[in-house]
């Protein structure tokens, strides 16, 4: 029975990479399903990602591969589509995008796992709970290096290959971010960093914009600065009161979220310097 595969590769750019690869997985009975890329002129790098089908299993494709990836110099990897990712998602008080995935989890169409749920508040875990899902409360009375600490053995418990933000009130420290570095999702609203601070889209409001969003990217050390994934945008008016913007924003960063979360479980993100590639 054939095998559903997912071999995505990065590498320095030249003519005839594909013309390298796609002879070696014919010549083994591969089937490519679907294959795109990306070629950047600014860094000369070359960015692939192929589903294929295969009736040999993953470590004798993967030895078949080597040898070219090796003299190609191909980051590479190559990732069975029947495996779901296994995902932890930590909230705070706000549940909008924690319900979205989870709901979109349950309905199959998010290709994860969800291993839990952490919390520095006891708000979302009735919900948590109620879907079978584990509830890790970590508050922050023992200082952050402490909680911090506490999260990443959750994180390694779990044994988690991604973690999402999904409306985390926490700063990061530069090692915690550093630690989850490629494997950290987060979401906010586009204002920032124009408004800063609390209530955003009162703030918003008050100067009157006419576009309201929000942005998926990867956590690093340099606060909400991390590799864009995913945005979105709706426009308003001067009639939209705060609230309703509230409400408008909420479901953006929602969809917004749950989209940067599939791509990342369908392994079509790769970073690219300051930026990333989504194929």
């Amino acid at each position: 029975m054939n095998g559903n595969f997912v071999l995505r590769f990065r590498s320095p750019d030249r003519p005839g990479i594909l013309a390298e690869v796609a002879p070696l997985l014919a010549a083994q009975g591969c089937d490519i399903r679907s294959a795109e890329v990306y070629g950047d002129d600014e860094t000369n790098r070359f960015f692939c990602r192929m589903e294929l089908t295969s009736p040999i299993g993953s470590d004798a494709l993967a030895q078949v591969i080597e040898p070219a990836a090796s003299v190609l110099k191909l980051d590479w990897q190559l990732e069975d589509l029947g495996r779901k990712q296994r995902v932890l998602i930590a909230v705070s008080k706000f549940g909008h995008c924690l319900v979205d995935l989870v709901h979109k989890q349950e309905i199959g169409q998010l290709p994860i796992e969800i291993v839990g749920v952490v919390s520095n508040h006891e708000t979302m875990r009735e919900f948590t709970e109620w879907h079978g899902l584990a509830y890790h409360h970590l508050p922050m009375i023992e200082g952050k290096q402490a909680q911090e600490a506490r999260f990443l053995s959750v994180i390694e418990d779990t044994r988690a290959e991604l973690m999402v933000l999904a409306r985390y009130m926490q700063i990061l420290s530069d090692s915690f971010s550093e630690a989850l570095a490629g494997r950290c999702i987060n979401i906010h609203h586009s204002f920032l960093p124009s408004f800063k601070g609390a209530k955003p889209y009162h703030q918003a409001h008050a100067r009157g914009v006419k576009l309201i969003g929000a942005t998926a990217h990867f956590v690093t050390p340099d606060l909400d600065e991390g590799p864009i994934i995913e945005q979105d945008v709706r426009r308003v008016s001067h009639a939209t009161s705060p609230d309703e913007m509230v409400a408008i924003g909420r479901e953006i960063e929602a969809s917004v979220l749950s989209r940067a979360v599939r791509w990342h479980a369908e392994h079509r993100i790769f970073l690219n310097g300051s930026r990333s590639v989504v194929l």
